[in-house]
């Protein structure tokens, strides 16, 4: 009678309510993903699509954002509907050899990820305080091991949404100090084309902003918060809410990529001035938009590195503990070792880098290469009712879904053929 007493009251204290102001507590977990892809690895791949093609590239932001939405979506939907995350749910349902093999190549992007964010963060740090790079790399470490190991998930959600907010605001100040040709911006964001020479940078567009340890991330933070999923309508407002939360989130996301794009292309493709690394944007921008550009360029690009390792150690957790069949905690050996593994090995990498802005570009190729295996993982535990229930995805569902994953594939398979 103790034990059923205890349940019951669990479930009514994880109860949310859908009141005018109810709605709020659902946001958080869009965020975790959203800074995730506005990391500095994204940085990166929009700087370079801007300063080398000037708008022509927006419509891969529009593409990528549309793909992420309905991924993160549906990743999110299995997460509320199972309480289980991506990670523990291919290990239940899935073949061993083939969820390990998915699950192992997923952290493996997960390293290729905490790279990207922790490399983002040294590259701030060099540009405002002269911090060489695998210094600034050691002290990221620091700072991200003792936001996790200390804090809880809603603590973390408010770190990052002040993060996000401070990031958004500096690319809306820059965009007021640049003249921006938006019927060429308009154009692009609508017209796919893909200039000669350009494949790299196309994929690592893709792999900057659908990130396959955001998938992972997303299943996981959304049903860790335990609400009950005993209450068929609990479950069903979860889902309306959650998508309201995830579609506000990338449309952030995708306003602050494309904004980088086009601040490149206003700056550095107009002027014709090559970019080989992102500490150029300090030199180039301050007499191009004045003193204070290239310092809230940096100040920003800080808050974003830290923010998304973060969030790319929170994956790696996810990921590792998922193999184990178990959810992320923090408190757990196999969360530890998961969130440890991604980020040491990350700033170990960093140490023999030798052009850092190369290393943030193909970082972002190598997600793009594992995001198949993830995103068809993910329609094999969604499509199923064996997994589902009566939340399994409706065939538009699957079908839409499999059209993301084989135009994925597609673009690997050009940006294999452009290196043959």
């Amino acid at each position: 009678m103790l034990n059923k007493f205890l349940n019951d009251l669990r479930k009514k204290d994880h109860k949310p309510g859908f009141g005018g102001l109810d709605i709020l507590h659902y946001i958080g977990p869009g965020l975790l993903v959203t800074v995730g892809f506005i990391d500095p690895g994204n940085w990166a791949s929009n700087i370079a699509a801007g300063s080398q093609y000037g708008y022509i590239l927006l419509w891969m932001v529009s593409l990528s954002t549309v793909m992420l939405i309905i991924l993160q979506h549906n990743v999110a939907h299995l997460g509320i509907a199972t309480g289980l995350c991506l990670a523990e749910a291919a290990t239940k349902y899935m073949r061993p050899w083939v969820s390990k093999s998915v699950l192992w190549s997923a952290m493996g992007a997960s390293v290729s990820t905490s790279l990207a964010e922790i490399l983002g963060a040294s590259i701030a740090m060099n540009m405002l305080f002269g911090i060489p790079i695998p210094a600034g790399a050691i002290l990221t470490l620091a700072f991200v091991m003792v936001m996790l190991f200390t804090n809880s998930y809603r603590k973390i959600e408010k770190f990052i949404i002040a993060f996000v907010s401070v990031i958004g605001l500096s690319f809306l100040y820059e965009l007021t100090l640049v003249k921006v040709d938006w019927v060429a911006a308009g154009f692009g964001w609508v017209s796919p084309s893909i200039p000669e020479g350009s494949m790299i940078i196309v994929m690592s567009v893709l792999g900057a902003v659908v990130m396959p340890h955001n998938l992972f991330l997303h299943s996981e933070i959304i049903q860790s918060r335990q609400w009950n999923l005993e209450n068929e309508s609990v479950i069903r407002r979860q889902l309306k809410f959650e998508f309201f939360d995830t579609l506000l989130s990338m449309v952030i996301g995708w306003a602050i990529n494309s904004a980088i794009i086009i601040l490149a292309a206003a700056t550095f493709f107009i002027s014709k001035t090559p970019v080989n690394q992102l500490q150029q944007a300090v030199s180039i921008l301050s007499p191009l938009l004045g003193s204070h550009a290239g310092i809230v360029f940096a100040v920003a690009l800080l808050f974003s590195g830290l923010a998304s390792t973060i969030t790319s150690g929170m994956a790696g957790g996810s990921i590792l503990a998922g193999i184990y069949k178990e959810p992320y905690d923090i408190k757990d050996s196999h969360s530890r070792l998961g969130v440890i593994l991604s980020l040491v090995l990350a700033v170990l990498i960093i140490f023999v880098i030798r052009n850092p802005y190369m290393g943030l570009i193909i970082s972002q190729m190598i997600l793009s290469i594992q995001l198949p295996f993830t995103i068809f993982a993910q329609i094999r535990l969604t499509s199923s009712p064996e997994v589902m229930g009566s939340h399994v995805n409706r065939k538009r569902t699957t079908a839409l879904l499999l059209a993301i994953g084989a135009v994925v594939t597609f673009l690997n398979i050009r940006l294999l053929i452009s290196f043959l």
